[in-house]
């Protein structure tokens, strides 16, 4: 930057930094917390105190789309899980299902239902983390308790040091599932195109099911702890269905041949905010259905409905936006395939006045669904007697060309998509993931909070933190929605003085 330019942006953040201590205007939540990646939310208020604009920026970028170019393609499974440490096995069973597809080969079937363990034994364990430590702070020890306090450690307090010790050893013995077949939890190496890497000795199979037992057991006592903190408290139920948190958008899950929920495999099916179906097709139709949206404040990507287009960030019956994660795939299925997880599903609708559910909170209480949905999955498939069956992959023997993955993330739902060479190196790789599936939603979502909670310039720290649970109902895994095209990284610094109006720009890229 010449010295010229480098004056004129000092001046520029002089006059900005003085009309933000003049006016009091704008406030910014930077860092966002309890989620994966970096953020921040600027909101800007009017004269009159109230909300006039509230956005989620996220600043970071990720650019495994591009320093996937020329890898071979095996290596993708391993390479994407290394996008996140949350969830790496979501990226890693999407990456592996892109695989079978690229090499045309379809897995064994006792392959298969080991990578559908280990996928339902993930979700459990990372529907338990958000549940526990990530979102469930804000209900547990309540939304405007001092930051010091919304934890785990104030978790345990609430609930009590046995209760604090049996959810941190219950992930812990659900992660031995990933560790047994992929060798360790965060980066699992597991799957390969036609199956996994790794039989289940029958020797080994009596401490899985009695896991797989104690995992449906403790799904159910979290639902328990959730009507008696949650439902049980009259101001949480008020705030779970209040205005500031309702959106009527479409939603989008995957599905079984029944249209129930299924993390693992099926069709991608979505409905509009009345719960009519919209469209049903297979994962490598998603360019059919699926387009993005680029802001310019902010390196995440918005998706939107194809056939609808672009409308901006409405939402009503023609909405163009889209949720995922456990409400929309609640809202998107017909119900649970497994029977407990049925009959929790019955009860939130009914509760709530039916489907579909609009009240981004009530995340909250489908992810607790979706814990028991995983583990019954997990009690079904750890006896299957198929399940330590030796034959656990179809080895390929196609040219790979191109192939598409789709699973359920504990986020949302999470598309692969890899192009190769004659040699099987990657050319093009894409990843649609959860977080930028409902970037729409949470923006909206974001500045609807902050409009309905804050009024008059009465801005408190409890009140940012209610604007916080909006975005932090959705689980987001920031680190993994953020996209560039190759080879820049355009930087816009906006300076705005006083009275709004741009009073310089900088570019870079």
């Amino acid at each position: 930057m010449d010295q010229a330019t480098q004056q004129a942006f000092n001046q520029g953040n002089l006059r900005a930094n003085a009309a933000y201590a003049c006016a009091k205007r704008n406030f910014t939540i930077d860092p966002i917390t309890r989620l994966e990646g970096h953020g921040k939310i600027d909101i800007f208020l009017d004269d009159q105190g109230d909300v006039e604009r509230a956005y989620l920026q996220v600043p970071e970028l990720r650019g495994f789309e591009v320093f996937c170019l020329g890898r071979p393609a095996e290596d993708m499974p391993q390479i994407t899980s290394r996008i996140c440490g949350v969830c790496p096995t979501a990226h890693h069973m999407a990456g592996t299902k892109a695989l079978d597809d690229l090499y045309k080969v379809e897995p064994t079937s006792a392959g298969r239902k080991i990578r559908e363990l280990v996928y339902n034994a993930f979700t459990l364990e990372d529907h338990a983390l958000h549940v526990f430590v990530l979102g469930g702070p804000d209900f547990i020890v309540g939304p405007e308790a001092p930051a010091a306090e919304r934890n785990i450690v104030g978790v345990i307090g609430k609930v009590g040091l046995e209760a604090g010790k049996k959810v941190i050893a219950t992930r812990r013995r659900v992660r031995e599932i990933t560790s047994y077949f992929g060798g360790k939890v965060v980066h699992p190496v597991l799957g390969l195109p036609g199956g996994v890497s790794k039989a289940l000795k029958a020797e080994d199979l009596p401490k899985f099911k009695e896991l797989a037992k104690d995992g449906v057991e403790f799904a159910m006592w979290t639902l328990d702890i959730f009507k008696k903190i949650v439902l049980g408290n009259p101001d949480y139920v008020k705030m779970i269905t209040s205005d500031a948190y309702t959106h009527k958008t479409c939603y989008m899950g995957t599905v079984d041949e029944n249209n129930k929920v299924n993390f693992y495999d099926g069709k991608i099916r979505v409905v509009d905010c009345n719960g009519k179906e919209v469209c049903k097709f297979a994962p490598q139709q998603y360019r059919d259905y699926v387009a993005e949206h680029v802001e310019p404040w902010s390196y995440m990507k918005f998706t939107f409905l194809k056939s609808r287009g672009w409308k901006g960030f409405v939402e009503g019956p023609d909405s163009s936006i889209y949720s995922v994660g456990p409400l929309a795939r609640l809202n998107a299925a017909d119900g649970m395939a497994t029977p407990k997880a049925q009959a929790a599903y019955e009860e939130m609708y009914k509760t709530l006045g039916g489907k579909p559910v609009h009240h981004t909170l009530a995340n909250h209480w489908a992810r607790v669904i979706e814990m028991i949905y995983a583990a019954e999955r997990m009690e079904q498939l750890i006896n299957d007697p198929e399940i330590t069956s030796p034959d656990v992959r179809r080895v390929p023997t196609n040219i790979p060309k191109e192939g598409m993955g789709v699973v359920e993330a504990p986020r949302g739902t999470l598309f692969h998509h890899y192009q190769t060479d004659e040699r099987g190196c990657i050319t093009m790789a894409n990843m649609v993931v959860a977080t930028g599936n409902n970037a729409a939603r949470i923006a909206m979502s974001v500045e609807r909070a902050a409009k309905g909670l804050i009024k008059g310039g009465n801005v408190t720290e409890g009140l940012l933190n209610k604007v916080e649970m909006a975005f932090r109902a959705y689980d987001p895994c920031l680190g993994c929605a953020t996209h560039s095209l190759p080879g820049h990284l355009p930087l816009s610094v906006k300076i705005f003085g006083p009275d709004r109006q741009l009073v310089q720009e900088l570019k870079q890229g």
